[in-house]
């Protein structure tokens, strides 16, 4: 049994009936060969999370939507471990840092090292998907990350970039530092009228 909101959400582009400046953009970035790093950012209930799924959807097909839900543990220190849920499909992960609290560096550390170390990514027929070779890492709540998580980012999204696409999303970009936001391509996502 699945709830009423992801039961009726849209799950392409076109479906979304709001928005339709912001809508285009993301059709056009879909369309290009090359998706860069994208930081999604409006009110909570605008439908960031919503857009993010269809452009991946239209990215990558169907296969997105095959999700399954994974509980990862991470060595913060030596003494110290912390655990993180995630969801993922063949194509993307997608995980909030913040839900660690102060331990989010080593999180976003991990997770993006792990998913570049796999720098290939087939499809189910050992195909490549369109010359997609990279997969994309949803970072929900990003405004949330400590100083020191968001300085790790910038550092890991600059190694990584050729096997891995961030898609940050976050409800203000206020406190996201700007090195990390002049490496994205940003997106508003106003509330809707």
């Amino acid at each position: 049994m699945s709830l009423w909101v992801d039961k009726y959400r849209p799950t392409s582009l076109e479906k979304l009936t709001i928005h339709d400046a912001v809508n285009k953009r993301l059709e056009s970035l879909a369309e290009s060969n090359e998706l860069p790093h994208l930081l999604v950012y409006g009110p909570s209930g605008a439908g960031k999370k919503t857009r993010v799924i269809a452009l991946l959807r239209q990215l990558f097909g169907p296969g997105v939507e095959r999700v399954k839900l994974e509980h990862r543990t991470f060595k913060a220190t030596a003494n110290k471990t912390v655990e993180l849920t995630m969801l993922g499909s063949n194509f993307h992960i997608e995980c909030n840092p913040s839900d660690v609290g102060n331990n989010d560096r080593f999180v976003i550390q991990e997770v993006v090292k792990e998913i570049a170390s796999h720098s290939s990514l087939t499809g189910a027929s050992g195909n490549k998907t369109d010359g997609k070779t990279y997969k994309a890492v949803i970072l929900t709540e990003v405004d949330k990350l400590s100083r020191q998580a968001q300085a790790g980012l910038r550092r890991t999204m600059e190694r990584y970039s050729a096997s891995c696409r961030l898609i940050l999303v976050a409800n203000s970009t206020s406190k996201i530092i700007e090195p990390l936001r002049s490496r994205c391509l940003s997106v508003r996502v106003p509330a809707p009228t």
